[in-house]
Protein backbone atom coordinates (compact mmCIF):
# COMPACT_ATOMS: atom_id res chain seq x y z
CA UNK A 1 0.00 0.00 0.00
CA UNK A 2 1.56 3.59 -1.29
CA UNK A 3 1.71 5.92 1.47
CA UNK A 4 0.55 9.19 0.56
CA UNK A 5 2.70 12.12 -0.01
CA UNK A 6 1.48 16.01 0.58
CA UNK A 7 1.47 18.42 -1.53
CA UNK A 8 2.62 21.77 -1.52
CA UNK A 9 0.55 24.61 -2.83
CA UNK A 10 2.08 27.50 -4.66
CA UNK A 11 0.01 30.54 -5.89
CA UNK A 12 2.18 31.99 -9.25
CA UNK A 13 1.50 35.45 -10.01
CA UNK A 14 2.35 35.22 -13.97
CA UNK A 15 2.54 38.92 -14.05
CA UNK A 16 5.13 39.31 -11.43
CA UNK A 17 7.21 35.72 -12.69
CA UNK A 18 7.23 33.67 -15.69
CA UNK A 19 10.32 31.36 -14.46
CA UNK A 20 9.47 28.06 -12.92
CA UNK A 21 9.47 28.61 -9.45
CA UNK A 22 11.46 26.96 -7.24
CA UNK A 23 9.86 23.83 -6.13
CA UNK A 24 10.38 21.51 -3.14
CA UNK A 25 9.42 17.86 -4.82
CA UNK A 26 11.34 15.49 -2.27
CA UNK A 27 8.23 13.62 -1.13
CA UNK A 28 6.35 16.14 -1.97
CA UNK A 29 3.99 16.76 -5.16
CA UNK A 30 3.04 20.44 -5.89
CA UNK A 31 -0.33 22.00 -6.56
CA UNK A 32 0.44 25.58 -8.76
CA UNK A 33 -2.64 28.03 -8.95
CA UNK A 34 -1.66 30.96 -11.76
CA UNK A 35 -2.93 34.14 -11.20
CA UNK A 36 -2.70 37.62 -13.28
CA UNK A 37 -2.99 39.95 -10.59
CA UNK A 38 -5.90 39.19 -8.80
CA UNK A 39 -7.73 36.89 -11.35
CA UNK A 40 -7.24 32.92 -10.83
CA UNK A 41 -6.30 31.39 -14.59
CA UNK A 42 -6.17 27.81 -14.04
CA UNK A 43 -4.24 25.38 -12.01
CA UNK A 44 -1.81 21.96 -12.34
CA UNK A 45 -0.62 19.11 -10.21
CA UNK A 46 3.01 17.73 -10.38
CA UNK A 47 3.45 14.43 -8.68
CA UNK A 48 5.77 13.90 -6.10
CA UNK A 49 9.51 13.41 -6.76
CA UNK A 50 8.60 15.02 -10.27
CA UNK A 51 11.37 17.31 -12.11
CA UNK A 52 9.77 19.23 -14.11
CA UNK A 53 11.83 21.01 -16.94
CA UNK A 54 11.47 24.62 -17.77
CA UNK A 55 10.23 23.83 -21.30
CA UNK A 56 7.71 21.02 -20.02
CA UNK A 57 6.64 24.13 -17.11
CA UNK A 58 5.66 26.49 -20.34
CA UNK A 59 3.31 24.26 -22.02
CA UNK A 60 1.83 22.47 -18.81
CA UNK A 61 0.65 26.48 -17.85
CA UNK A 62 -0.29 26.88 -21.61
CA UNK A 63 -2.83 23.87 -21.35
CA UNK A 64 -3.82 25.13 -17.75
CA UNK A 65 -4.33 28.66 -18.44
CA UNK A 66 -5.91 29.08 -22.24
CA UNK A 67 -9.31 28.00 -21.93
CA UNK A 68 -9.60 31.21 -19.09
CA UNK A 69 -7.47 33.50 -21.46
CA UNK A 70 -9.73 32.26 -24.35
CA UNK A 71 -13.12 33.21 -22.36
CA UNK A 72 -11.78 36.28 -21.29
CA UNK A 73 -10.53 37.23 -24.69
CA UNK A 74 -13.83 36.51 -26.73
CA UNK A 75 -15.43 39.31 -24.27
CA UNK A 76 -12.71 41.43 -25.29
CA UNK A 77 -12.55 40.67 -29.18
CA UNK A 78 -8.47 39.93 -28.72
CA UNK A 79 -7.78 37.32 -30.91
CA UNK A 80 -4.20 37.12 -31.16
CA UNK A 81 -2.51 33.66 -29.64
CA UNK A 82 0.92 35.13 -29.56
CA UNK A 83 0.97 35.56 -25.79
CA UNK A 84 1.56 31.63 -25.74
CA UNK A 85 5.01 32.68 -27.69
CA UNK A 86 5.58 35.76 -25.46
CA UNK A 87 5.39 33.29 -22.56
CA UNK A 88 7.61 30.69 -23.44
CA UNK A 89 10.17 33.12 -24.71
CA UNK A 90 10.23 35.11 -21.52
CA UNK A 91 9.03 38.39 -23.27
CA UNK A 92 7.80 40.16 -20.08
CA UNK A 93 7.08 43.56 -21.23
CA UNK A 94 5.06 42.16 -24.86
CA UNK A 95 3.42 39.88 -22.40
CA UNK A 96 2.29 42.16 -19.58
CA UNK A 97 1.07 44.25 -22.62
CA UNK A 98 -1.52 42.42 -23.85
CA UNK A 99 -2.67 40.63 -20.97
CA UNK A 100 -3.02 44.39 -18.92
CA UNK A 101 -5.39 44.88 -21.64
CA UNK A 102 -6.87 41.74 -21.83
CA UNK A 103 -8.01 42.03 -18.13
CA UNK A 104 -8.42 46.17 -18.20
CA UNK A 105 -12.35 45.65 -17.58
CA UNK A 106 -11.94 43.35 -14.56
CA UNK A 107 -8.71 45.23 -13.37
CA UNK A 108 -9.34 48.43 -13.56
CA UNK A 109 -12.51 49.28 -11.94
CA UNK A 110 -12.42 51.67 -8.63
CA UNK A 111 -13.35 49.33 -5.29
CA UNK A 112 -15.60 50.98 -2.90
CA UNK A 113 -14.80 51.34 0.25
CA UNK A 114 -18.77 49.56 1.32
CA UNK A 115 -21.02 47.92 -0.39
CA UNK A 116 -24.61 46.95 0.55
CA UNK A 117 -25.01 43.44 0.79
CA UNK A 118 -25.33 41.48 4.25
CA UNK A 119 -22.81 38.92 4.62
CA UNK A 120 -24.25 36.03 6.28
CA UNK A 121 -21.94 33.38 8.77
CA UNK A 122 -23.46 30.53 9.71
CA UNK A 123 -22.09 28.76 12.63
CA UNK A 124 -22.33 26.32 15.57
CA UNK A 125 -18.91 25.51 18.44
CA UNK A 126 -16.57 27.53 15.95
CA UNK A 127 -15.67 30.06 17.67
CA UNK A 128 -12.10 29.63 16.83
CA UNK A 129 -12.84 29.66 13.38
CA UNK A 130 -15.48 31.99 13.29
CA UNK A 131 -13.15 35.01 15.06
CA UNK A 132 -10.91 34.23 12.22
CA UNK A 133 -13.41 34.69 9.53
CA UNK A 134 -14.77 38.11 11.10
CA UNK A 135 -11.00 39.37 10.96
CA UNK A 136 -10.38 38.52 7.64
CA UNK A 137 -14.13 40.19 6.69
CA UNK A 138 -13.62 43.41 8.62
CA UNK A 139 -10.41 43.30 6.59
CA UNK A 140 -11.83 43.02 3.15
CA UNK A 141 -10.43 45.48 0.50
CA UNK A 142 -14.32 46.15 0.35
CA UNK A 143 -16.33 45.33 3.22
CA UNK A 144 -20.27 44.79 3.60
CA UNK A 145 -22.12 47.23 4.85
CA UNK A 146 -23.65 44.29 7.67
CA UNK A 147 -22.16 40.72 9.14
CA UNK A 148 -24.76 38.88 10.77
CA UNK A 149 -23.69 36.09 12.16
CA UNK A 150 -26.60 32.97 13.02
CA UNK A 151 -25.15 30.94 15.81
CA UNK A 152 -26.90 27.81 15.08
CA UNK A 153 -27.63 25.96 18.54
CA UNK A 154 -24.26 25.98 20.29
CA UNK A 155 -24.50 24.44 23.23
CA UNK A 156 -21.76 27.52 24.90
CA UNK A 157 -21.74 31.16 24.78
CA UNK A 158 -17.90 31.53 22.95
CA UNK A 159 -19.91 32.47 19.75
CA UNK A 160 -21.45 35.18 21.47
CA UNK A 161 -18.48 36.21 22.61
CA UNK A 162 -16.72 35.98 19.68
CA UNK A 163 -19.08 38.23 18.14
CA UNK A 164 -19.49 40.71 20.68
CA UNK A 165 -15.33 41.45 20.64
CA UNK A 166 -16.42 43.13 16.72
CA UNK A 167 -18.03 46.25 16.55
CA UNK A 168 -21.19 46.28 14.16
CA UNK A 169 -21.59 42.37 13.91
CA UNK A 170 -24.83 41.23 14.05
CA UNK A 171 -25.74 38.49 16.76
CA UNK A 172 -28.43 36.11 15.81
CA UNK A 173 -29.59 32.84 18.09
CA UNK A 174 -31.39 30.60 16.18
CA UNK A 175 -31.95 27.62 18.57
CA UNK A 176 -33.11 24.66 15.72
CA UNK A 177 -29.92 22.65 15.01
CA UNK A 178 -29.61 22.77 11.28
CA UNK A 179 -27.59 24.74 8.26
CA UNK A 180 -30.82 25.29 6.76
CA UNK A 181 -32.53 26.75 9.64
CA UNK A 182 -29.25 29.01 10.11
CA UNK A 183 -29.62 30.67 6.52
CA UNK A 184 -32.69 31.24 6.47
CA UNK A 185 -33.07 32.85 9.44
CA UNK A 186 -29.50 34.93 7.83
CA UNK A 187 -31.99 35.57 5.14
CA UNK A 188 -34.84 36.56 7.27
CA UNK A 189 -32.68 38.94 9.26
CA UNK A 190 -30.75 40.64 6.35
CA UNK A 191 -30.97 44.36 5.77
CA UNK A 192 -29.63 44.33 1.93
CA UNK A 193 -30.58 43.51 -1.36
CA UNK A 194 -27.73 40.96 -2.01
CA UNK A 195 -27.43 38.52 0.76
CA UNK A 196 -23.96 36.53 0.35
CA UNK A 197 -22.77 33.09 2.70
CA UNK A 198 -19.73 32.41 3.33
CA UNK A 199 -18.59 29.38 5.63
CA UNK A 200 -17.07 30.11 9.07
CA UNK A 201 -13.97 28.39 8.16
CA UNK A 202 -12.95 29.65 4.67
CA UNK A 203 -9.86 32.38 4.20
CA UNK A 204 -11.57 35.06 2.02
CA UNK A 205 -9.96 36.61 -0.81
CA UNK A 206 -9.72 40.56 -0.07
CA UNK A 207 -11.34 41.56 -2.92
CA UNK A 208 -14.07 38.58 -2.97
CA UNK A 209 -17.28 40.74 -1.68
CA UNK A 210 -16.54 43.42 -4.70
CA UNK A 211 -16.66 40.63 -7.42
CA UNK A 212 -19.51 39.33 -5.50
CA UNK A 213 -21.44 42.82 -5.99
CA UNK A 214 -20.67 43.31 -9.40
CA UNK A 215 -22.06 40.51 -10.31
CA UNK A 216 -25.34 41.38 -9.41
CA UNK A 217 -24.95 44.63 -11.58
CA UNK A 218 -26.35 42.40 -13.93
CA UNK A 219 -30.31 42.37 -13.75
CA UNK A 220 -30.68 39.09 -14.71
CA UNK A 221 -29.01 37.46 -11.90
CA UNK A 222 -30.49 35.96 -9.00
CA UNK A 223 -27.97 34.05 -7.40
CA UNK A 224 -24.49 33.71 -7.82
CA UNK A 225 -21.53 31.08 -6.40
CA UNK A 226 -17.49 31.76 -6.61
CA UNK A 227 -14.36 29.95 -7.02
CA UNK A 228 -13.19 27.94 -4.01
CA UNK A 229 -9.20 26.75 -4.07
CA UNK A 230 -8.17 24.44 -1.69
CA UNK A 231 -5.79 26.07 1.13
CA UNK A 232 -4.23 22.85 1.95
CA UNK A 233 -3.55 19.18 0.43
CA UNK A 234 -1.38 17.76 3.39
CA UNK A 235 -3.42 14.46 3.91
CA UNK A 236 -4.71 11.56 1.60
CA UNK A 237 -8.68 12.95 2.70
CA UNK A 238 -7.66 15.95 1.28
CA UNK A 239 -6.15 15.37 -1.62
CA UNK A 240 -8.89 13.05 -2.21
CA UNK A 241 -11.80 15.12 -2.02
CA UNK A 242 -9.76 18.09 -4.01
CA UNK A 243 -9.59 15.65 -6.78
CA UNK A 244 -13.11 13.16 -6.82
CA UNK A 245 -15.24 16.04 -4.52
CA UNK A 246 -13.84 19.31 -4.96
CA UNK A 247 -15.78 22.61 -5.18
CA UNK A 248 -13.74 24.19 -7.39
CA UNK A 249 -15.76 24.98 -10.68
CA UNK A 250 -13.04 25.68 -12.68
CA UNK A 251 -11.64 29.18 -13.88
CA UNK A 252 -14.33 30.44 -16.43
CA UNK A 253 -17.59 31.92 -16.15
CA UNK A 254 -20.40 30.31 -16.34
CA UNK A 255 -24.02 31.20 -16.55
CA UNK A 256 -26.99 29.44 -15.79
CA UNK A 257 -30.09 29.75 -17.11
CA UNK A 258 -33.61 28.62 -18.67
CA UNK A 259 -31.90 26.98 -21.64
CA UNK A 260 -29.74 25.22 -19.32
CA UNK A 261 -32.86 23.88 -17.33
CA UNK A 262 -34.55 23.04 -20.19
CA UNK A 263 -31.60 21.51 -22.04
CA UNK A 264 -31.01 19.11 -19.02
CA UNK A 265 -34.64 18.52 -17.94
CA UNK A 266 -35.05 15.27 -19.20
CA UNK A 267 -31.78 14.16 -17.33
CA UNK A 268 -31.95 15.75 -14.01
CA UNK A 269 -30.44 19.03 -14.27
CA UNK A 270 -27.60 18.71 -12.87
CA UNK A 271 -27.44 21.86 -10.43
CA UNK A 272 -24.97 20.46 -8.19
CA UNK A 273 -22.43 21.13 -10.52
CA UNK A 274 -23.31 24.94 -9.90
CA UNK A 275 -21.36 25.85 -6.91
CA UNK A 276 -20.41 25.62 -3.31
CA UNK A 277 -22.42 26.53 -0.43
CA UNK A 278 -19.41 28.00 0.68
CA UNK A 279 -18.96 30.72 -1.80
CA UNK A 280 -22.45 31.82 -2.88
CA UNK A 281 -24.83 35.15 -2.73
CA UNK A 282 -28.06 35.77 -3.30
CA UNK A 283 -30.78 38.93 -4.44
CA UNK A 284 -32.93 38.79 -1.96
CA UNK A 285 -36.18 39.45 -3.59
CA UNK A 286 -35.95 35.67 -5.08
CA UNK A 287 -36.45 34.21 -1.88
CA UNK A 288 -40.08 36.07 -2.03
CA UNK A 289 -41.08 34.17 -5.62
CA UNK A 290 -39.03 30.56 -5.00
CA UNK A 291 -38.97 30.43 -1.11
CA UNK A 292 -36.39 29.65 1.91
CA UNK A 293 -34.01 26.93 1.84
CA UNK A 294 -35.53 23.38 2.55
CA UNK A 295 -35.07 22.90 5.82
CA UNK A 296 -34.95 18.92 5.35
CA UNK A 297 -31.64 19.10 3.77
CA UNK A 298 -28.53 20.22 4.85
CA UNK A 299 -26.69 19.68 8.51
CA UNK A 300 -28.97 18.31 11.20
CA UNK A 301 -31.39 16.45 8.51
CA UNK A 302 -30.85 14.59 5.09
CA UNK A 303 -26.82 16.26 5.23
CA UNK A 304 -26.50 18.49 2.30
CA UNK A 305 -27.85 19.93 -1.05
CA UNK A 306 -29.88 22.92 0.72
CA UNK A 307 -27.65 24.48 -1.96
CA UNK A 308 -28.22 22.86 -4.96
CA UNK A 309 -32.55 22.52 -4.33
CA UNK A 310 -32.19 26.29 -3.88
CA UNK A 311 -30.50 26.55 -7.31
CA UNK A 312 -32.80 24.28 -8.68
CA UNK A 313 -35.98 26.29 -7.65
CA UNK A 314 -34.33 29.63 -8.72
CA UNK A 315 -33.68 28.34 -12.31
CA UNK A 316 -37.08 26.56 -12.48
CA UNK A 317 -38.72 29.77 -11.88
CA UNK A 318 -36.66 31.16 -14.64
CA UNK A 319 -34.13 33.36 -13.35
CA UNK A 320 -29.87 33.01 -13.90
CA UNK A 321 -27.58 32.19 -11.75
CA UNK A 322 -24.12 33.37 -12.73
CA UNK A 323 -20.84 31.36 -11.68
CA UNK A 324 -18.02 34.02 -11.02
CA UNK A 325 -14.68 32.74 -10.76
CA UNK A 326 -13.25 35.96 -9.65
CA UNK A 327 -15.38 35.94 -6.53
CA UNK A 328 -12.64 33.78 -4.86
CA UNK A 329 -12.24 31.81 -1.15
CA UNK A 330 -9.51 29.46 0.22
CA UNK A 331 -11.13 25.89 1.60
CA UNK A 332 -9.95 23.63 4.19
CA UNK A 333 -11.00 19.96 3.57
CA UNK A 334 -11.78 17.62 5.93
CA UNK A 335 -8.27 16.39 6.99
CA UNK A 336 -8.43 12.44 8.27
CA UNK A 337 -10.33 9.88 6.51
CA UNK A 338 -13.06 9.30 9.37
CA UNK A 339 -14.16 12.87 8.47
CA UNK A 340 -14.15 12.38 4.95
CA UNK A 341 -16.49 9.27 4.71
CA UNK A 342 -18.60 11.26 6.97
CA UNK A 343 -18.82 14.16 5.09
CA UNK A 344 -19.29 12.29 1.58
CA UNK A 345 -22.05 9.82 3.47
CA UNK A 346 -24.01 12.98 3.76
CA UNK A 347 -23.61 14.39 0.62
CA UNK A 348 -25.01 11.28 -1.16
CA UNK A 349 -27.92 11.01 1.52
CA UNK A 350 -28.55 14.48 0.57
CA UNK A 351 -27.84 14.73 -2.89
CA UNK A 352 -30.84 11.33 -2.97
CA UNK A 353 -33.11 13.33 -1.22
CA UNK A 354 -32.69 16.55 -2.97
CA UNK A 355 -32.82 15.02 -6.48
CA UNK A 356 -36.17 13.21 -5.22
CA UNK A 357 -37.51 16.41 -3.78
CA UNK A 358 -36.72 17.95 -7.21
CA UNK A 359 -38.04 15.05 -8.85
CA UNK A 360 -41.37 15.79 -6.84
CA UNK A 361 -41.49 20.23 -7.85
CA UNK A 362 -41.39 18.53 -11.83
CA UNK A 363 -42.13 15.14 -13.01
CA UNK A 364 -40.56 16.31 -16.29
CA UNK A 365 -37.06 15.74 -14.48
CA UNK A 366 -35.19 12.69 -15.31
CA UNK A 367 -33.79 12.26 -11.59
CA UNK A 368 -35.41 8.70 -10.95
CA UNK A 369 -34.11 7.69 -14.20
CA UNK A 370 -30.74 8.94 -12.92
CA UNK A 371 -31.35 7.58 -9.31
CA UNK A 372 -32.11 3.97 -10.57
CA UNK A 373 -30.13 3.65 -13.81
CA UNK A 374 -27.65 5.91 -14.65
CA UNK A 375 -26.06 5.50 -10.89
CA UNK A 376 -26.31 1.95 -10.57
CA UNK A 377 -24.40 1.43 -13.61
CA UNK A 378 -21.73 4.06 -12.88
CA UNK A 379 -21.20 2.51 -9.54
CA UNK A 380 -20.97 -1.24 -11.33
CA UNK A 381 -18.03 0.29 -13.39
CA UNK A 382 -16.44 2.26 -10.57
CA UNK A 383 -16.55 -0.98 -8.22
CA UNK A 384 -14.84 -3.15 -10.71
CA UNK A 385 -12.38 -0.64 -11.41
CA UNK A 386 -11.66 -0.25 -7.78
CA UNK A 387 -11.35 -4.31 -7.37
CA UNK A 388 -9.64 -5.86 -5.73
CA UNK A 389 -7.47 -2.96 -3.17
CA UNK A 390 -10.21 -0.33 -3.08
CA UNK A 391 -7.52 2.01 -2.34
CA UNK A 392 -7.48 6.31 -2.46
CA UNK A 393 -10.69 7.36 -3.90
CA UNK A 394 -12.56 3.97 -3.70
CA UNK A 395 -11.73 3.88 0.18
CA UNK A 396 -15.40 6.29 -0.03
CA UNK A 397 -17.49 3.75 -2.28
CA UNK A 398 -19.35 1.95 1.00
CA UNK A 399 -20.16 5.23 2.75
CA UNK A 400 -21.44 6.76 -0.77
CA UNK A 401 -23.58 3.61 -1.48
CA UNK A 402 -24.80 4.02 2.14
CA UNK A 403 -25.58 7.60 2.06
CA UNK A 404 -28.03 7.04 -1.54
CA UNK A 405 -29.53 3.92 0.80
CA UNK A 406 -29.99 6.13 3.71
CA UNK A 407 -31.06 9.50 1.41
CA UNK A 408 -33.74 7.21 -0.43
CA UNK A 409 -35.19 5.80 3.11
CA UNK A 410 -34.58 9.81 4.54
CA UNK A 411 -37.01 11.03 1.63
CA UNK A 412 -39.63 8.45 2.57
CA UNK A 413 -39.65 8.58 5.83
CA UNK A 414 -40.62 12.29 5.00
CA UNK A 415 -42.23 12.62 1.77
CA UNK A 416 -45.25 14.06 2.85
Amino acid sequence: MSIFRPYLITHIYLNKELNLPKLDVDQKGNYLVFWWQNIALGQIFIEPDYLISQQEYYEKVIVAITPAINWYSKKTDFTANQWKVWLQSQMHKDLSDWMNNLFRRWTSAEVPERVQVSVVVCTRNRAPYLKKCLKMLQELSCQPEEIVVVDNASTDSATKEVVKSFDGVKYIKESREGLDFARNTGILNATFSVVAFVDDDVLVHPLWLHQVWETFHDPHTAAMTGLVIASKLDTEAQMIFEKYWSFNRGYVDIIYDSNFFTSTLSKGPPVWEIGAGANMAFRKSVFDQVGLFNELLDVGAAGCNGDSEMWYRILSNGHSIHYNPRAVVYHEHRKDMKGLKKQIFYYMRGFTAAALIQQKQNNQAGYNAHLLKVLPKYYLKVLKRGFPYYSFQYQTLKDELRGIFSGLVFHFKHRN
